[in-house]
């Protein structure tokens, strides 16, 4: 009775009572028995106070999850985000000269030490650069781009009406499968404003395919005072695999390069725009840029884990994405068998992936702890949930994407479920 007394003095009781009620009449209706009310009540309101976008405990094998997130962010990060959200900051308050600044200035100066790019402008995301560069220089002129990379994106995305909406006119050059310099060069004529190259993302043709490097497009765009804008999609900053890096693709010849913040480079969500200075400036005077730009406490986590690239070795250790990348199978199968030995498990040889849209083709040996499927349901609904992949009628807890510190909270949840 004390405990539903102080329950009473809850301000959510009244609407919790009703909707336990609610659904407790539905029951009986139905002729079920609705149960013990008064716990129902204590767990409406628990579930009230709770929120709605939790932690979870990423063991599907995929690195950059997006429906989970995406990047997990590095310590560095998120220090620098408690520092920035829990004060006032410098945001666009220049120190030195006390007077208004830029808060473009606090990441551009890091992104050209670490791309070789004249300038940046940092957005809310990747969709948002590219949509931010082709409005500010191609609104109702025409965009050149291989037909074999007007991709659909994540939940049904697609780059043509990313590209319709910034007001350029799109013009498709060569086929699905094969693309040429040449078509480039044919295609420009006096309206044309903007070469575009687009990342493939998952997406990939395998057998007759060709696309043009990033100097022959370069070439073609020198050759015609046009800009290249090269959209790298998932961003590295380091050399991993045959993914292209920002350095790189500048260095090749694109005037502008676009990429995300939350995918290989290991930080928050974010667009970044790199390259040229005069054209950098054409993005940051157009009025979209004020509804895209990036918030304070995302540029703090950006600027954190760009510090951390300053010195590739501790950039390998602590930015979680790129841990996972590199960690040896050994260590992997070693953080396997202890859950398994914690919770009756088996191990199994699995194949993780980077995900997020980066590396596709890409396959990491890796090692996952085998329990029953039953628990799968369960496991999403602990505290924190855990997330695996459910695979010829087991659930597979794969190990590369758990930091060993997670092992035991896993174990602790099984136990919990069974």
């Amino acid at each position: 009775m004390d405990e539903l007394a102080r329950t009473a003095d809850d301000p959510l009781a009244v609407d919790a009572a009703r909707a336990v009620i609610a659904r407790a009449r539905d029951e009986l209706r139905a002729g079920a028995d609705p149960g013990d009310l008064a716990a129902r009540l204590r767990d409406e309101l628990t579930a009230a106070r709770r929120p709605a976008l939790r932690r979870v405990l990423n063991a599907t094998g995929v690195i950059v999850h997006t429906n989970l997130g995406r990047a997990p962010l590095p310590q560095a990060a998120l220090e620098r985000v408690q520092d920035a959200g829990r004060a006032y900051s410098n945001l666009e308050y220049d120190l030195a000269a006390g007077a208004r600044g830029s808060r473009q200035d606090h990441a551009g100066r890091i992104l050209s030490r670490l791309t070789g790019a004249e300038a940046a402008i940092v957005v809310n995301n990747n969709a948002g650069a590219m949509l931010l560069a082709l409005a500010a220089l191609a609104e109702g002129r025409e965009v050149l781009v291989s037909r074999g990379e007007l991709i659909e994106i994540g939940d049904g995305f697609r780059i043509p009406d990313v590209l319709a909406r910034s007001g350029a006119r799109l013009v498709e050059v060569g086929t699905t499968n094969r693309t040429r310099a040449d078509d480039y060069e044919r295609a420009v004529r006096a309206e044309t404003a903007l070469l575009l190259r687009v990342h493939q993302s998952n997406f990939r043709v395998i057998g007759f395919t060709e696309q043009p490097t990033v100097p022959e497009l370069a070439a073609v765009a020198q050759r015609h005072d046009v800009p290249l804008l090269d959209d790298l999609g998932s961003g590295a900053l380091l050399e991993l695999s045959d993914e292209p890096t920002v350095r790189g693709a500048l260095a090749a010849g694109a005037d502008l390069v676009c990429f995300s913040g939350d995918k290989l480079l290991g930080g928050p969500q974010a667009g970044i725009v790199v390259g040229r200075a005069s054209l950098i400036e054409r993005l940051r005077r157009h009025p979209l840029h004020r509804a895209l730009r990036i918030d304070k406490l995302g540029l703090a986590a950006l600027e954190g884990t760009l510090l951390l690239y300053l010195e590739p070795d501790r950039a390998l250790r602590e930015i979680p994405v790129l841990r996972m990348l590199h960690e040896d199978a050994a260590t992997v199968r070693a953080r396997a068998e202890r859950l398994a030995a914690a919770v009756g498990g088996d191990v199994e040889e699995t194949l993780a992936r980077v995900g997020g849209g980066a590396l596709p083709l890409a396959e990491l040996q890796s090692f996952a702890c085998a329990v029953d499927e039953a628990l799968s349901g369960p496991l999403r609904s602990s505290e924190p949930p855990v997330i695996g992949i459910v695979r010829d009628g087991r659930l597979l807890l794969d190990c590369r994407t758990l930091a060993d510190g997670d092992v035991d909270e896993v174990a602790a949840s099984i136990r919990a479920c069974r």
